[in-house]
Formats: structure tokens, sequence, C-alpha cells
């Protein structure tokens, strides 16, 4: 990741990868722009993830047993997409 994809807010990410959505569902746009676009969206929506997996990965859940409360690695639910 480059230093200016670092710098780029996951807010300001999406507002870019919500317009350019809306940008080549409106089917005004010329191929040669349409395809700059779309992978400008790969690329936005590949760091909006990396940005989510950083987060995770300093989220910590507190738990409380018998022993009082601990903290434990926040672990995401992966859904079962096998129906």
């Amino acid at each position: 990741m480059s230093t200016s994809e670092a710098e780029v807010s996951f807010e300001v990410a999406i507002e870019q990868l919500e317009r350019i959505v809306s940008q080549l569902e409106s089917g005004d746009v010329p191929l040669e722009k349409a395809i700059e676009l779309y992978q400008e969206g790969v690329r936005l929506s590949h760091l909006c993830g990396v940005k989510l997996e950083q987060v995770e990965k300093k989220i910590e859940m507190l738990v409380e047993g018998e022993a009082g409360v601990t903290r434990k690695p926040f672990q995401p639910v992966l859904e079962d997409k096998g129906n």
C-alpha cells in the first residue's frame, strides 16, 4: 500500500467508491472511462478491505466469565454461504 493510499480514510474511500458505482450504473460513461473507473473501484475496494482488517486486529472483546472479565482478540464470524 503506498503512502497516499494509507492517508486516504476509510470514509473517503467509501464515498469515492459509491460515486464510481453510481457513474457506472448510469451507463453514460464511455467504455475507456468505464474501464478506468472499474479499476479504480477495485483498488478502493481492496483498500477498504485492508483498512477493515487492520481495525479488526486492534479490537478486543471483553468477556465476562467465572474468573472475572478477560480480554480476548476479536474474531469475526464467518457466514456459512453453503445454502
